[in-house]
């Protein structure tokens, strides 16, 4: 694998007079998931579709294993694998035949094209379905099926747009073990604006919001950042409100239900134990506490002031 597998440089893009995104830099070297984290229309789409060679910028530079994509977009593309939003299926095909098209797409050697298939079939679990059309599969398999042509000629780096979007949990779930494998041998840059998401599979993460970089560093250090803002706790024996508002660090209370509360916190980073210290001394009966943590418009809105 190259050294520097992905660089973009001060990347700008514009729509008329809209800026969608503004100085964008991304540096990759290493497998694993970078995950892109933003909400809807901060650009995360238009960086991808630049990276992927879909879109022209109006500034800035994007290399791929130290191959400029604008100059030399054929040789840069051959190291890409892309899953845009919506996947490039084309319905009345079955699974090989729109797997080799895809193969041949990609210039994989003709002689080569069936070990290709083959091969990405089975990484993507999709190989019983070869002689489906594709409009028959789920959207799970469908998804796998998008995956594989992204793979099929053994890119470099794999980007994955939204690759979650539309599916139930179950094959949320299939779908992230494919992605962490697939990511266990090359680097992935997966984009979405659900935060679990990106805790669940990312290592490190970029947030964009308004169209520039508002965050960049690891999962861990995104997770310290974001602040604990209430607790959840479930009680056989609760307290009055007057008494759980009187606890150290709690700002007020509000009961649920008669067993369930939420208390709002200002700061304090042991606040939990100091509760489950208190509820065993006053005999409440705690049965279940958890911190609950700032949402995801709340983080954008404080990163993007």
């Amino acid at each position: 694998m190259s050294e520097n597998i992905v660089k973009i440089e001060n990347l700008c893009h514009r729509y008329s007079k809209t800026w969608a995104i503004k100085d964008i830099n991304i540096e990759i070297n290493k497998k694993g998931i970078l995950g892109l984290l933003g909400s809807n229309g901060a650009g995360k789409s238009t960086t991808m579709n630049i990276l992927c060679g879909v879109l022209n910028q109006t500034s800035g530079d994007v290399l791929i294993g130290g191959i400029d994509i604008r100059k030399n977009p054929k040789e840069a593309k051959k190291q890409i694998g892309f899953l845009p939003q919506n996947p490039p299926l084309h319905l009345e095909l079955t699974v090989d035949e729109y797997l080799t098209h895809c193969a041949y797409l990609r210039l994989i050697d003709k002689k080569d094209i069936r070990k290709a298939v083959d091969a990405a079939k089975a990484r993507c679990g999709v190989s019983h379905f070869s002689n489906r059309l594709l409009r028959n599969l789920s959207g799970g398999y469908r998804q796998r099926v998008g995956i594989a042509q992204a793979i099929i000629h053994k890119p470099q780096l794999v980007v994955l747009d939204e690759p979650t979007n539309g599916l139930d949990p179950n094959q949320i779930i299939e779908v992230r073990g494919l992605i962490k494998e697939i990511a266990s041998e090359r680097a992935v840059i997966f984009s979405t604006h659900i935060l679990s998401e990106v805790q669940v599979l990312c290592q490190d993460i970029k947030m964009i919001e308004k169209g520039r970089v508002v965050f960049s560093d690891t999962m861990e250090a995104f997770n310290n950042y974001i602040e604990p803002t209430g607790v959840l706790m479930w009680m056989n024996n609760a307290p009055s409100k007057a008494e759980l508002q009187a606890l150290p660090g709690v700002t007020s209370a509000e009961f649920l239900t008669d067993k369930q509360v939420r208390l709002h916190i200002n700061a304090a980073p042991d606040i939990c134990e100091k509760i489950i210290e208190i509820s065993v001394n006053k005999g409440w009966q705690l049965r279940e506490i958890s911190l609950e943590k700032s949402s995801l418009d709340d983080i954008f809105k404080q990163l993007s002031s």
